[in-house]
């Protein structure tokens, strides 16, 4: 698991997906890396993308039936993540929503599959929680069972109180959050990259002033 996390943070990396300097959170704090999925953006990365989560999903063993992408990056990610899983004997369906209700041909908010059974909800990363309160809304007024959550990086840092954005969805919910990696394995992937040896210092001092177990 662990060369499994370290080969998913070097290839964010190599895709600038990932990168070092001083960003403000919209929590106002100011982060020695930033996150941004949206810059998978060609056919390679995003088929690569969908096989570190699909890994990270079965490795996680939650057990469901279909998965949820919510407008707009889970879109993508739910189509390549149901790619990466069929690859794998798992074919699964996928469905995302709409932004807005349409109000001609087949209607409605949800595109794809029913939502019924277990649904897994895929995103990028989990900040305030508001996307995924939205989603689990969504499947639970459609009489199916939110399961789980997969993202691709875990912040691992508080939120409002004491707990992480990732642990208030857990316990709000009741559902298990899974990720492909976190800020745990980023400073362990930065412990042993000389070339990365500069941002070590500033991770580690965030996580320490920020972070959360």
């Amino acid at each position: 698991m662990t060369d499994f996390t370290q080969q998913f943070i070097q290839f964010a990396i190599a895709k600038e997906v990932l990168r070092f300097g001083e960003f403000k959170t919209k929590a106002g704090r100011l982060s020695p890396y930033f996150f941004n999925a949206g810059l998978f953006n060609d056919g390679e990365s995003l088929m690569k993308l969908g096989e570190f989560y699909a890994q990270a999903i079965l490795n996680s063993g939650i057990e469901f039936d279909m998965l949820f992408g919510p407008a707009y990056k889970g879109i993508t990610l739910a189509a390549a993540i149901a790619i990466a899983l069929a690859r794998q004997n798992h074919n699964v369906p996928f469905a995302y929503n709409r932004k807005e209700a349409k109000d001609h041909g087949e209607g409605g908010t949800i595109v794809g599959a029913t939502l019924q059974g277990r649904v897994l909800i895929v995103d990028d990363v989990i900040s305030a929680g508001t996307s995924v309160r939205e989603s689990v809304e969504l499947i639970r007024h459609h009489n199916a069972t939110p399961c789980g959550v997969a993202i691709a990086l875990d912040r691992q840092e508080r939120g409002q109180g004491a707990l992480s954005a990732v642990q208030e969805v857990q316990q709000d919910y009741g559902i298990p959050v899974v990720s492909i990696a976190g800020l745990t394995d980023l400073i362990r992937y930065l412990q042993n990259s000389p070339a990365s040896a500069d941002y070590r210092g500033a991770v580690e001092a965030y996580r320490k002033e920020y972070g959360v177990l």
